[in-house]
Order: structure tokens, then C-alpha cells, then sequence
């Protein structure tokens, strides 16, 4: 699995995400190895659904509301949708019954779900992944090799 694209992140910062998901998320770099290991699992629309509604929570201007959240809604929600998320049945109704008048909130609690889905499933199986070990792994001994040149 390639790992080339989250080099730039110090050693310190990518020790750091383990010490949360947040910080994890937080960091592009992170978040970029995050996905890569949820793409490998097969999983990444509980990320790209995450960071969707991040970025809906953002949006101003009241047409563009309706219509990022029916992007949202098509993509991820709906019953059958693409990139379908595994929400319970009363957070998918509820969003379904109020999608024809979305506030910046409508995704709140599916969004809450996702996350604690990756918080407590996916991110601790990231931190014991090949990819956060070779990643840190390098990063260490590239840190150690920085410091001691006859290494």
C-alpha cells in the first residue's frame, strides 16, 4: 500500500494521532493516511461523509444549503445511495423527512454516529495498521539518520 504521500508530516505528528482520532483528523496528512486505510478496508465513504458534512456546516449562502445537502443526502443517505453510510433507521428517516428544508444541523447526528463509528472501530485498527507502523517506522529512522549521519 503506497504511503509515499504522508512523508511531510514531522515524526512528532504522526506520532501524534494516536493520541486521538481528532488530532488525526485534524492533520491533512493524517487524514490522508486515514482514508488511504479506510479505502483499503473498504470504508472510506464513512470518512468522505465526515468530511462532507464539515465542509456543509461551512456553506453560507441558503440556495447553495439546499443544495450541498441534497448532494449529501443522494450520495450518502438515501436508501440505496452510492456511497451509502450505515446509520440506524430513525437518523435516516428523520433526515429523510426534513431533506426538503435542510438546515447546517440536519446532518449533525448521522455525522455524530460516523464518527464514533471511526473513533472507536476504524482508528484504533488504523494505529495498529501496517501503514501507521511503516509510516512511523520511517519517519523514525529518516529522524535518526537526520541526527546521525554515519548511520
Amino acid at each position: 500500500m503506497p504511503i509515499c504521500c504522508f512523508h511531510r508530516s514531522t515524526p512528532r505528528e504522526t506520532m501524534a494521532w494516536s493520541e486521538s482520532v481528532d488530532t488525526l483528523l485534524a492533520n491533512k496528512d493524517g487524514l490522508a493516511a486515514f482514508r488511504t486505510f479506510l479505502k483499503s478496508e473498504f470504508s472510506e465513504e464513512n470518512i468522505d461523509f465526515w468530511m462532507a458534512c464539515e465542509d456543509f456546516k461551512k456553506t453560507k449562502s441558503s440556495a447553495k444549503i439546499a443544495s450541498k445537502a441534497q448532494k449529501i443526502y443522494s450520495e450518502f443517505i438515501r436508501a440505496d445511495a452510492p456511497r451509502e453510510i450505515n446509520i440506524d433507521f430513525t437518523t435516516r428517516d428523520h433526515i429523510s423527512q426534513n431533506i426538503s428544508e435542510p438546515t447546517l444541523k440536519c446532518f449533525d447526528d448521522a455525522q455524530r454516529l460516523i464518527y464514533s463509528l471511526m473513533a472507536k472501530d476504524s482508528f484504533p485498527r488504523f494505529l495498529r495498521s501496517e501503514v501507521y507502523k511503516e509510516l512511523v517506522n520511517k519517519q523514525q529512522n529518516g529522524n535518526q539518520k537526520r541526527w546521525l549521519p554515519f548511520l
